[in-house]
C-alpha cells in the first residue's frame, strides 16, 4: 500500500473507531434506537469507503503489476480475489 493511501486510510479507521466508541456510549446510555441506527450507518459508510480506498490503490499496484508481468497464473491470480471479494460483499 502507498504511504499516502496508508496514512488516508489510518485516519479513517481511526475515526470509524471512535464513532463506534460513542455508538457504544449511546446504547449504555439507552439513545433513541433510530439515533444510534444513523451512527452506525454512518460508521458502516466511512468503513466502505475505507475498502474503496484499499481496493484503489490494489488495482493500482498488486494487480496492474500481475497483470503487466509474464507469469499468467499470477494474473488469474489477482483476477480471482478481486473477484472474490465482489462475490463476499454480495453474500452480506
Amino acid at each position: 500500500m502507498d504511504e499516502t493511501t496508508r496514512k488516508q486510510v489510518t485516519r479513517r479507521l481511526a475515526s470509524a473507531a471512535g464513532h463506534i466508541k460513542g455508538i457504544e456510549r449511546m446504547v449504555e446510555e439507552d439513545t433513541y434506537c433510530i439515533d444510534v441506527i444513523k451512527q452506525i450507518q454512518a460508521v458502516q459508510a466511512a468503513l466502505n469507503k475505507v475498502s474503496a480506498l484499499i481496493l484503489d490503490n490494489h488495482l493500482h499496484t498488486c494487480v496492474t503489476t500481475a497483470i503487466r508481468g509474464d507469469n499468467p497464473d499470477e494474473r488469474e491470480q489477482v483476477l480471482r480475489e478481486v473477484s472474490s471479494v465482489f462475490e463476499m460483499s454480495a453474500k452480506i
